[in-house]
């Protein structure tokens, strides 16, 4: 079984999820911010990280990606469409924002494509391509577990936001629908921001997924 922990971090409070089974080894999903504090978190724990998970590359789930990465010396996953958001505060979204710094990263280690399962020392999800937030966001999905990580693409009563570059209302819908609808009612959906929910809470009580 395994156990999964969330850091709301930054200025927006983006989830941080870190998933740790019993011998514990970790992931970590979306180091946004705070990357001490986080460094700090995982040391206290004694948790043993394997690979940095990325559902995509706004700035707001990247920027600790270099710490953490650095400093326990692990890969950086992320789709290929955002492969190049990384080292780009303009594509990552930093820029948009003067009153933040800019969010500038080394290019990921490994680019998915695609979808499929996904094996990194003992853990094991399914990856979907569900894009539409972004032209790259991936949702991973323990299977096992009875849980879903979704980034933005899907939240508890809302959707994710499509107004930024690259985003796009249809292919988001899409995404939804084919992919994470369809997912055991009862998955928990950890989304980038905010409380979990499930298909089946979303399917009863979504405005945004009314009349599609």
């Amino acid at each position: 079984m395994l156990n999964i922990r969330t850091f709301p971090l930054g200025p927006l409070q983006t989830n941080c999820y870190v998933i740790s089974n019993k011998e514990k080894h970790c992931l970590i999903i979306d180091p946004g911010e705070q990357g001490e504090t986080l460094l700090k978190e995982i040391r206290r724990l004694q948790l043993k990280p394997l690979a940095i998970l990325l559902t995509h590359a706004h700035f707001d789930h990247i920027g600790a990606v270099d710490v953490v990465r650095e400093f326990f010396k692990i890969p950086v996953y992320i789709h290929q469409a955002e492969k190049s958001w990384l080292a780009d505060s303009t594509k990552n979204g930093s820029a948009r924002f003067r009153e933040l710094p800019l969010v500038e990263c080394k290019p990921a280690d490994v680019l998915i494509e695609g979808e499929g399962q996904l094996e990194i020392g003992p853990f094991s999800c399914y990856m979907f391509y569900t894009p539409g937030h972004s032209p790259g966001s991936i949702t991973y999905w323990f299977e096992e577990d009875g849980f879903a990580i979704v980034g933005d693409t899907l939240f508890q009563g809302s959707i994710g936001r499509t107004d930024l570059p690259h985003g796009n209302d249809k292919e988001l819908i899409q995404s939804i629908h084919n992919k994470l609808l369809t997912l055991p009612e009862n998955t928990i959906c950890y989304p980038g921001h905010g409380n979990p929910t499930t298909p089946q809470e979303e399917m009863n009580q979504n405005p945004f997924l009314n009349g599609f």
